[in-house]
């Protein structure tokens, strides 16, 4: 009996600890990376939601930061277009879009946001559909109803934009080596320039006139390529064509037809107070003067300039090295009362003693008439 209750003991402790060895092993079959992965798949989620181009989102100003955020509604539409996202989640593939926001919410890939001016601005019929400012919503919780969404992570920096970091830098300084270009490359870049600064000014100037005639006549506000003067747009939204939809109350007639007077008016004073033909000439040559004196400038022009303009330098020092014990003397230069006796010695050149010789014989030639 003691022998058969000590063999079923030790048959219950290698059961036992088979099963833990198998526990351990069923454990041990999934890799830490696939835990980690596992429980990364959230944030995975978001990433792959927030680079698809077909959620609509835009950026605001959120407690001084700027962020990207996106609509509930939008949101809900966007899951149901594409429910193949949601095999990312794995295990939790089959949640609703309410419990995977608010999932997304507890591990703080997103942040309810509520919009900052809650009443209608005077002139307009309801509040904006894409607020510029946001604030903190305190109820962290999914809403389709007028709800905004930011993504708290930091966006995966694409390849371009990494190296358009690298090439501001090179701009800046190929933009500072401009004088020294040559002379067929100015021209390039300043051709290019101005073609440039032409296009956006004649692209302000007739979406300026479209909106005034359109405004004028119809009473309604159209601005074509209406993102092109915001701040806080995407590079696909700032070259949006078509205008957006007008919210705004219809302009009174009266508003109307006093800018249709003015407008005629300044059109009017710009033609009686445009340039004569001589008047243009004169304007075009003295600005290709100006362009040509940039464009022509070099660092050896300039060092030839520079020499031209130097005066000589004259060395005073020298002469009066040269003169020893009064050896020599300028010309015109005076001589001692107490030697001449009140008398100037002459502007010839001479040296010190032809001087004295010449003053002996003067007073040799007095005595000799004194004496007579």
């Amino acid at each position: 009996m003691k022998k058969s209750s000590g063999a079923e003991k030790k048959r219950v402790k290698r059961q036992s600890g088979s099963i833990q060895n198998g526990t351990r092993d069923s454990n041990s079959d999934t890799p830490p990376r696939k835990q980690a992965a596992k429980k990364d798949v959230f944030q995975l989620f978001a990433e792959k939601v927030r680079d698809h181009k077909d959620l609509i989102s835009r950026w605001a100003v959120l407690q001084e930061t700027r962020v990207e955020y996106f609509r509930g509604k939008d949101f809900v539409s966007f899951l149901r277009n594409h429910p193949e996202l949601k095999e990312i989640l794995e295990s939790d593939r089959n949640l609703e879009v309410e419990d995977i926001v608010n999932s997304l919410l507890r591990k703080n890939l997103l942040l309810r946001c509520d919009r900052v001016v809650k009443t209608v601005r005077p002139g307009k019929k309801k509040l904006s559909t894409w607020p510029a400012h946001l604030e903190i919503f305190p109820d962290q919780v999914f809403s389709e109803i007028d709800a905004f969404f930011a993504w708290t992570f930091v966006k995966r920096r694409p390849l371009w934009q990494t190296l358009l970091s690298f090439f501001w830098p090179v701009l800046t300084l190929a933009i500072c080596l401009f004088p020294v270009y040559p002379h067929g490359i100015k021209l390039i870049v300043f051709y290019i320039c101005a073609g440039v600064l032409i296009l956006i000014i004649s692209l302000l100037l007739f979406r300026l006139a479209i909106f005034g005639a359109l405004w004028i006549i119809l009473g309604k506000r159209v601005w074509f390529f209406p993102n092109i003067l915001a701040e806080e747009v995407t590079l696909r939204e700032l070259f949006q064509f078509w205008p957006k939809k007008d919210e705004e109350e219809r302009p009174k007639w009266t508003a109307r037809l006093f800018f249709a007077v003015l407008a005629v008016l300044f059109i009017l004073l710009l033609r009686h107070h445009a340039p004569d033909e001589a008047a243009r000439a004169r304007y075009q040559k003295r600005v290709s003067n100006i362009i040509d004196d940039v464009l022509e400038w070099s660092p050896r022009l300039a060092l030839s300039g520079m020499m031209e303009k130097q005066q000589p330098v004259v060395d005073v020092s020298e002469p009066a090295n040269g003169f020893t014990d009064g050896s020599k003397a300028s010309p015109g230069e005076a001589v001692s009362p107490d030697d001449t006796d009140g008398e100037t010695v002459s502007d010839q050149p001479g040296n010190g003693d032809d001087a004295g010789t010449r003053l002996n014989d003067d007073d040799d030639q007095q005595g000799d008439q004194d004496r007579t």
